[in-house]
């Protein structure tokens, strides 16, 4: 009765407010209520026990924020793809492994946020067409390698900390926008940052802690003291 009357609360504060949040209620599935309130701009499901989203969800076309951190999720359907004013999305300690191919349709999206899931292969088609995307979050999961074709992120941070990190694509440097990479705790060689990152790139926050290099070696590079420039300039900005 209690989680009845606290989802009846929540609905028609909803209806009231374009948002609804109903965080740590052990809800295993998305409450059918929330459907009709078709002019929601904010979902805050967290840390429940959500183990897959409904069709249904394509239909808040007026969503801007979407948090389902905590959850059980190995999947996210096709629909998602169609929340076009979707500007926030977090993910993070889910079970997904995979993102739906038409995610790149999601073009308002800023922030995506892909923590501690499952997974094990960059998803450039899914970001590379992303025009607005500043922020994404892939670290603690199984990523290996950084493919080609990267080059059209236009995300301005990418955080791979603690992934399986051993190739690094020389395309990630021609990304146009990326000023801050985080590589922390992966396997890299010292080249896979030398090679194209510190001398070419505008990344100018470069945060590679634990990999297969002493940081002494980063710093004695040729390359460093461009990427040195880059990161005075953009303190003096600050």
């Amino acid at each position: 009765m209690g989680n009845k009357q606290s989802l009846k609360a929540h609905t028609e504060n909803a209806q009231r407010t374009g948002v609804f949040q109903m965080t740590n209620s052990k809800l295993q599935e998305v409450p059918q209520a929330l459907f009709a309130v078709k002019t929601l701009r904010s979902i805050d499901l967290s840390n429940n026990k959500l183990k897959e989203l409904p069709p249904a969800f394509g239909t808040f076309t007026a969503l801007r924020t979407l948090l389902l951190n905590g959850n059980q999720l190995t999947s996210l359907p096709e629909e998602v793809c169609q929340l076009v004013k979707l500007e926030t999305l977090s993910l993070a300690g889910n079970n997904l492994s995979s993102l739906p191919l038409g995610f790149s349709n999601l073009r308002s999206l800023r922030t995506i946020d892909l923590s501690r899931n499952r997974l094990d292969a960059f998803p450039v088609r899914q970001l590379a067409n992303l025009r607005q995307l500043d922020f994404v979050d892939l670290s603690k999961n199984n990523i290996a390698a950084v493919p080609a074709g990267v080059a059209d992120i236009q995300a301005c941070e990418i955080n791979l900390n603690e992934n399986q990190l051993r190739e690094i694509s020389d395309d990630l440097a021609a990304c146009p926008r990326l000023k801050v990479l985080r590589v922390q705790e992966n396997c890299l060689a010292l080249e896979e940052l030398t090679r194209k990152i510190l001398p070419d790139s505008n990344v100018s926050l470069l945060a590679a802690e634990g990999n297969l290099f002493d940081m002494k070696q980063l710093h004695e590079d040729p390359g460093y003291d461009k990427y040195m420039e880059r990161y005075t300039a953009t303190k003096k900005k600050l």
